[in-house]
């Protein structure tokens, strides 16, 4: 218990002065206990030790660490930076006579960076990169006006539904009308492209597909929906096709197995007619859903299983849907609705999670259209008040220098001050 004279023993190499009061086998366990390890290698307890060597995986460590934060920060760090709806939209244009109907679709973005517009009995081209604008067609029947328009794939052809049951095909650098289809007995609500096979659904309950390129234009005709076809939408892939009708059914169709008029799935869980449909651009299996005011829901589906994943009670009115292409989200345009506070307004939602990013509600009347650029930067939405308003939301987020503190770069490992 005399540490003074233990401290002298350690570290003393002279000879120690010794105890007589102990004989010399009790002095030598003694010392072998402190001086030998449990193997019998000599070692001096408390001695620092420290060598180069030694502190060259300590460095190792830190290295290791900045690496992994690197690798957080330029991976998955940047899904968490906060998203934000702007406050504002980018452009606002005039779209006078557009009809306020839910059930068609006549406004569509095609890759060309053109949008095609119906307002009243014209069709309107605007090109969002020089802002001209030309009216493709005018129809003279009193009683008929475009009900559906569809860009194709590559851009060169705009498909046309009108309200008295035929379906028409017009060069969009010509202005020409390339043919016309009467396969239809009523308003042609809805419309998609899959390649050089144009479909198309109406209010006879039936959907059509056509080979443009073939004289015998029709390779399949379905008559499953019990009502009138409202959406319509082929997956990217081409190889599954969503058909949502007015008595609130959604099916899932797979293209080789048409003809048969067998379906993958019917899924009943609307409770108002389905609309707006969206396929995922980041899994090709998921299908998003919204329907009308009586159900208000967005469903998120696995079309390979038929299974409902996500269920979101909007409480709205659902008129289109977009994925952003850019950010695991989804946009929803929303009408009517029992809450003065809900209706009318467009909602950005996190995927898979379906938490609502933000809101803008600043429209009087309901959104009836969206459509989103070819480089999935900016959402047009068509709106009942006779406006296209275009957001640039889908885009990368903004870093906010202002939130960004000086010693950030001193007191985390992830940034060196030194270059």
């Amino acid at each position: 218990m005399d540490l003074d004279q233990a401290r002298s023993l350690l570290s003393n190499r002279t000879t120690p002065n010794r105890n007589s009061n102990f004989n010399e086998v009790y002095r030598k366990s003694i010392e072998d206990k402190l001086t030998l390890d449990s193997e019998g290698n000599p070692f001096r307890m408390l001695v620092f030790r420290g060598s180069p060597k030694s502190n060259r995986k300590s460095i190792r460590c830190v290295d290791l660490m900045r690496q992994d934060e690197a690798k957080e920060l330029d991976g998955n760090g940047k899904h968490h930076q906060p998203r934000r709806l702007p406050k504002g939209e980018a452009r606002i244009l005039d779209a006078p006579n557009i009809r306020n109907d839910f059930y068609m679709s006549t406004m569509d973005w095609g890759k060309n960076n053109v949008i095609a517009i119906a307002l009243g009995k014209d069709l309107f081209l605007w090109n969002a990169e020089n802002r001209e604008v030309h009216k493709l067609l005018q129809v003279d029947d009193l009683n008929d006006f475009p009900s559906s328009v569809a860009w194709s794939q590559d851009a060169k052809t705009v498909a046309v539904g009108f309200r008295r049951s035929k379906l028409q095909l017009w060069d969009a650098e010509t202005s020409k009308l390339v043919r016309s289809l009467e396969n239809h007995k009523d308003r042609i609500a809805s419309i998609t492209w899959n390649g050089h096979t144009l479909t198309s659904g109406s209010r006879d309950k039936s959907i059509i597909n056509h080979d443009v390129r073939a004289g015998s234009n029709v390779t399949c005709r379905l008559r499953t929906h019990t009502e009138e076809v409202c959406g319509l939408k082929w997956s990217g892939e081409g190889n599954v096709l969503a058909s949502g009708g007015n008595e609130n059914l959604l099916y899932i169709w797979d293209s080789s197995k048409m003809n048969s008029q067998r379906f993958l799935f019917r899924l009943k869980d609307h409770r108002a007619a389905v609309k707006a449909l969206a396929w995922c651009p980041y899994q090709s299996e998921v299908l998003a859903s919204g329907a009308g005011t009586k159900d208000g829901c967005i469903k998120i589906w696995n079309t390979k299983k038929g299974t409902c994943i996500k269920s979101i009670a909007t409480e709205a009115q659902v008129c289109g849907l977009e994925w952003n292409r850019h950010h695991k989200e989804i946009m929803s345009g929303h009408g009517y609705s029992a809450s003065e506070l809900i209706k009318n307004q467009l909602c950005l939602w996190r995927y898979p999670s379906m938490d609502k990013v933000g809101s803008l509600n600043r429209y009087t009347s309901r959104v009836l259209h969206l459509s989103q650029s070819p480089d999935g930067l900016t959402v047009v939405s068509a709106v009942a008040d006779g406006s296209l308003r275009f957001l640039e939301v889908f885009g990368p987020p903004s870093i906010d220098k202002s939130r960004i503190s000086p010693l950030d770069g001193l007191l985390s490992l992830k940034i060196s001050p030194i270059r």
